[in-house]
């Protein structure tokens, strides 16, 4: 477990992307009336994606974009018969297939990747 001083956190809001996709489908659990998943955070009950937990998402989704760069031009040079559609569509199919990011995380990562291409 990391612990964190409250000086060490800080507000990260300003460097994520407006168009970074944000949770908004917090955790239920099963039962005869409707619950949400709740957690304690600085004493205030927190349901969903904390802005620190958005602005992880988005750095993890954005290293993963600069790391497929390299791989897509490979795959458009390997595949020159491909449009840059098949090239981004077969590595949708992988970033899908290997599980590291939510659909909606996937979506924005797959138009990151085509606006560093300039595709």
């Amino acid at each position: 477990m990391i612990l964190l001083s409250k000086s060490s956190l800080i507000s990260p809001m300003r460097n994520v992307p407006d168009e970074f996709p944000r949770d908004v489908w917090p955790a239920s659990v099963p039962g005869k009336q409707p619950k949400l998943v709740g957690r304690l955070i600085n004493g205030k009950v927190v349901v969903g994606q904390t802005d620190d937990e958005r602005f992880e998402r988005w750095q993890v989704c954005e290293d993963l974009a600069q790391q497929l760069v390299a791989k897509a031009r490979k795959d458009a040079a390997t595949y020159p018969q491909h449009s840059f559609e098949v090239t981004l569509h077969r590595i949708r199919r992988a970033i899908d297939g290997k599980g590291w990011v939510s659909v909606v995380e996937a979506d924005w990562l797959v138009e990151r990747l085509r606006a560093l291409l300039s595709w």
